[in-house]
């Protein structure tokens, strides 16, 4: 029975590209969800782009989130950057301290409507699970194999490279991962200020009262959370595999 969880995901994923590239197929389905004859299927833009442009903010966001946290994790476990750790657990906190409609109020005046407020509260929201998951996994590396890099003559940059990185890396996507799920649930509220998002067509049904249009563009996100979050614990336990030291 050990296929059932893997046929559970395929069908999900199956049932998700259809429903985006085909939605009219799900038409008979949410039709009694709308009052008035109303439609069924969002109609004032493709699922399909709005789905794939989501993604690419949620990408975006990650990436530079992920160079960021990791890269002051790296700095703050160094001894001529430990005296840093205070300062940088500060900075990134900043996005858990302002919710980001906040964050995206304050960005709208700098830098305008559209995609990029949105890029900016995702990737302050992004930056502290990843960070303190790359801090756990650099702090955390069994001693003696350490000991055993700088036994071997290797530099600093080769034991960071080499060994440092790739044994902490399970811990550090654990991070990704709820970075990444929190930023594909935040980012629907990136059309409040014309970002296109998923968010449009769950906007789209609250102000006309359409249950259906609100539940497709929840549905949507969180089929793909789930099929993302499943596909980040494949990799972590990949990668602890062949580091061969499962956390």
């Amino acid at each position: 029975m050990k296929w059932l969880p893997t046929l559970a995901r395929l069908a999900l994923l199956a049932l998700l590209v259809a429903f985006v590239a085909s939605p009219g197929w799900f038409e008979p389905l949410l039709k009694p969800l709308t009052e008035n004859n109303a439609p069924a299927i969002y109609n004032q833009g493709n699922l399909l782009k709005l789905t794939l442009l989501h993604l690419r903010t949620v990408a975006i966001a990650t990436l530079g989130a992920i160079v960021v946290a990791v890269g002051l994790a790296i700095l703050v476990t160094r001894p001529f950057g430990a005296e840093f750790l205070s300062l940088s657990r500060s900075l990134v906190n900043i996005g858990q301290t302002f919710p980001p409609v906040a964050v995206l109020a304050l960005a709208v005046p700098a830098v305008g409507f559209g995609e990029k407020p949105t890029l900016i509260a995702l990737f302050l929201y992004g930056l502290l699970p990843i960070f303190e998951n790359a801090l756990t996994g650099l702090t955390t590396l069994p001693a003696n194999v350490v000991e055993a890099a700088r036994g071997a003559g290797m530099t600093p940059a080769q034991r960071l490279m080499k060994v440092e990185l790739p044994l902490a890396l399970p811990v550090i996507l654990a991070g990704v991962r709820l970075s990444v799920v929190i930023s594909l649930a935040t980012a629907t509220i990136g059309s409040t200020v014309a970002a296109k998002t998923l968010g449009e067509v769950i906007i789209a049904g609250l102000l006309s009262n359409n249950l259906a249009f609100v539940l497709q563009g929840g549905l949507i996100v969180a089929a793909i959370a789930v099929l993302i979050h499943d596909g980040f614990l494949a990799l972590e336990r990949m990668a602890a595999r062949r580091t061969g030291c499962e956390r």
